[in-house]
């Protein structure tokens, strides 16, 4: 379980499938999704999230707002299952970060809070201890790679990659891969620490952003 100043990021709940079913059936949250969820589907995810911490050690947290109890989405870590090569590795070797919020959760910064949350985790000695993550995304979703950029997320046009479960020609066929490492930088936890130059080591920013 984690937590920032407005979130909540723990383990899933049965009181979660309906409002989750909910976000996954708007359009306009999966938009960059080949459809919307079905129920039985939203709730059968819940149950793959579930089996992943079981698995893994972590995975895409529930993210509920402190002040009312509310589910907003998911934001986290997770392996990923495509069948792809990235980078020398398979993808489904790597450690993904992603995200998803309702609609009226977005422009007001808290995935970005939740995130940067989730890398501090990933990448403290103490918590994952995890040398990298990636994220991927469709590459016309312009908000998913502003958010990346902004967590600090790195692209090489060499990792793009199609997606093997789309047909060739699909509009969310191309995919982007971003990185963040913590190689080489101070971990700003102690004296004699470097200052990070880490923007998921920031404050949570509250401006109006995903």
């Amino acid at each position: 379980m984690l937590t920032t100043d407005r979130l909540l990021l723990r383990r899933w709940r049965d009181a979660d499938r309906e409002p989750f079913a909910a976000m996954n059936a708007d359009p306009v949250v999966m938009e960059f999704f080949p459809s919307t969820r079905t129920r039985a589907e939203s709730d059968a995810m819940i149950d793959r999230l579930e089996q992943a911490f079981e698995r893994d050690g972590f995975g895409l947290w529930a993210v509920e707002q402190r002040s009312d109890g509310e589910l907003l989405g998911f934001v986290g870590l997770s392996r990923p299952s495509l069948d792809v090569v990235v980078g020398g590795r398979p993808l489904s070797e790597q450690v993904e970060i992603g995200w998803r919020l309702r609609r009226d959760a977005w422009g007001r910064g808290l995935a970005s809070e939740a995130a940067r949350a989730v890398l501090r985790t990933a990448f403290d000695p103490d918590g994952l201890d995890l040398s990298e993550v990636v994220s991927f995304t469709a590459a016309t979703n312009a908000r998913s790679r502003a958010l990346m950029e902004r967590l600090g997320l790195t692209r090489d046009a060499a990792d793009d990659f199609e997606h093997p479960a789309l047909p060739p020609g699909h509009r969310l066929r191309p995919h982007v891969l971003y990185r963040a490492s913590r190689s080489g930088l101070g971990d700003g936890r102690g004296p004699g620490s470097r200052p990070s130059t880490r923007p998921w080591q920031d404050r949570p920013d509250t401006r109006g952003r995903p």
